[in-house]
């Protein structure tokens, strides 16, 4: 009896701490929050799901192609001997389960402009670079790619070092250069897209795009695809947004020849994210940033991605690298 009576005097005191003013205030700040992030994944749905409705109906008008472009007609010889010429970076670190699938449809893309793919490693000692190696020997007389060996970084992060090393060494007259991480994998036609988007509209500072996440099953690929569910809504515009992702920026490769905007300074000196220090100097300088309903990428991760491997190097090691 002295048991139910300490669980009755347990749930009084409970009940009334939820009904004080702070209690209350905090279960009204969870359901705004709720609210707001309920309407913002609608809201992602609801672009995502027309774009998808635009393709089926330019299908069921005879564009069989309407997964790559628009307009059927761009994809004649005549209009794909005029793209301009894109160098794609790639920064390695490591090799993991899923990279070389990655890789594979990295470089295995329909665009039909003059395209070169930059595979940028800190060293010949880190795993990721003999299995690129054999990846570029399977594709040698297909794809214009090789690997570019960056050494160590004294003045910024690894990753930043290596996107700057490869657009030192991108080919010069690649018009725009897209830095890609190497845990993504690309549709055929996204580098096709990204491009007309910036020949459409040449104000546009970077392109980007968001990951979809794919979770093992294993918590810890919950637990980052929980993280990342709330940020991807700041992608979901289909054009302007205020969000950049490092996964996927497209820009303008003058922008790095002749350092515009400090955007090379920036990284290379302190530079710790590229993709938080690349929207400082968009918002610094009003340029615009933009992100397409195409550019959503799949996203799988590591079937061995444990929570305490999250919590000691997953979250941190995504900040810092990615």
């Amino acid at each position: 009896m002295s048991t139910l009576e300490s669980l009755d005097s347990f749930l009084l005191g409970a009940s009334r701490a939820c009904l004080s003013p702070i209690a209350v205030f905090i279960q009204i700040q969870g359901c705004v929050i709720c609210l707001v992030l309920a309407l913002g994944w609608a809201f992602a749905a609801y672009v995502r799901n027309r774009e998808i409705k635009r393709m089926e109906e330019e299908m069921r008008h005879g564009n069989s192609f309407a997964f790559l472009c628009h307009d059927i007609n761009e994809l004649e010889h005549s209009n794909q001997l005029k793209l301009p010429r894109v160098t794609v970076v790639m920064p390695l670190k490591g090799f993991g389960e899923h990279n070389l699938h990655n890789w594979r449809t990295q470089i295995t893309s329909l665009y039909g402009g003059p395209i070169e793919f930059l595979f940028v490693v800190e060293s010949t000692e880190d795993p990721a670079y003999h299995a690129v190696s054999s990846l570029i020997k399977d594709f040698q007389d297909d794809i214009d790619a090789k690997i570019v060996v960056a050494g160590y970084s004294t003045t910024c992060s690894q990753k930043i070092h290596n996107q700057l090393v490869g657009a030192e060494n991108m080919h010069k007259d690649s018009k725009y250069i897209l830095f890609l991480d190497d845990d993504i994998r690309l549709h055929p036609g996204t580098i096709g897209a990204l491009t007309a988007e910036m020949e459409k509209n040449p104000e546009i500072f970077i392109q980007t795009g968001y990951p979809l996440d794919l979770p093992s099953g294993s918590l810890g690929s919950y637990c980052i695809y929980e993280f990342h569910m709330p940020c991807s809504m700041g992608f979901a515009t289909g054009g302007k947004t205020f969000f950049l992702w490092g996964g996927c920026m497209m820009m303008h490769a003058d922008d790095f020849r002749r350092d515009n905007y400090g955007v090379v300074s920036d990284l290379r000196d302190g530079g710790y994210s590229d993709d938080m220090t690349l929207a400082a100097i968009a918002g610094a300088h009003k340029k615009l940033i933009t992100s397409p309903p195409v550019a959503v990428f799949a996203h799988p991760l590591a079937s061995d991605l444990s929570f305490s491997r999250v919590v000691t190097c997953g979250l941190p090691s995504h900040l810092h690298y990615h």
